[in-house]
């Protein structure tokens, strides 16, 4: 038997696939600048310039997010966190912050082109992601505003929960064609719609 799959190429690829009404949504989430801010945000004076240079205070608790439209930090471990930028004029004069971050005892790292971002949303979302990643999705235990790093299939994937039912996902565009037919064959059966980019 054919996989009906076989055709779609790429996430550019907007249409309807498989079941109708679909049950899941997949769209490429675009962001302008990602990048890797490592310190310890208990010594001084490095969490003060960090809040300072992105008027964002870091989220120190695992697994979570602190969000003020169009940054995004996300907490990677206990002195690193990903700064996603939804708006080019968000995250700019990278050397400045790079050279400020290490006066303070931090670094930072530039890794916007390491990585591509997909949003999965709809009814059917967790039940999509589940099928190719152990963690569990349910509300209950990964609420609104958590991120967590796991797989999607045998490829590294850090997750993003925006809302109720939008999450979002990055991988390392290295394997990115390979995770999208993940995702693909994993929504054919409920059906999905693949809609243009959006901002993360």
């Amino acid at each position: 038997m054919s996989d009906p799959t076989a055709n779609v190429t790429d996430w550019t690829s907007v249409g309807r696939y498989g079941a109708s009404p679909p049950g899941v949504m997949l769209a490429e989430a675009t962001f302008t600048a990602a990048w890797n801010l490592q310190g310890d945000t208990s010594r001084a004076p490095f969490g003060g310039e960090a809040n300072r240079l992105f008027d964002l205070a870091l989220p120190t608790a695992p697994n979570t997010t602190a969000r003020r439209a169009p940054l995004t930090a996300l907490w990677l471990g206990p002195t690193s966190w990903l700064i996603v930028a939804s708006e080019a004029h968000a995250l700019t004069d990278f050397a400045a912050k790079r050279d400020a971050l290490n006066a303070a005892g931090g670094a930072l790292f530039d890794v916007t082109a390491s990585s591509i971002g997909w949003s999965v949303g709809g009814p059917r979302a967790e039940t999509v992601l589940a099928k190719s990643c152990p963690l569990d999705f349910h509300a209950r235990s990964f609420a609104d505003g958590v991120c967590a790093q796991s797989v999607l299939g045998h490829v590294n994937a850090l997750y993003y929960r925006r809302n109720t039912e939008l999450f979002t996902m990055l991988v390392a565009r290295s394997y990115a064609r390979g995770a999208w037919k993940t995702l693909c064959r994993s929504a054919l059966q409920y059906g999905y719609d693949v809609l243009p980019p959006f901002a993360f």
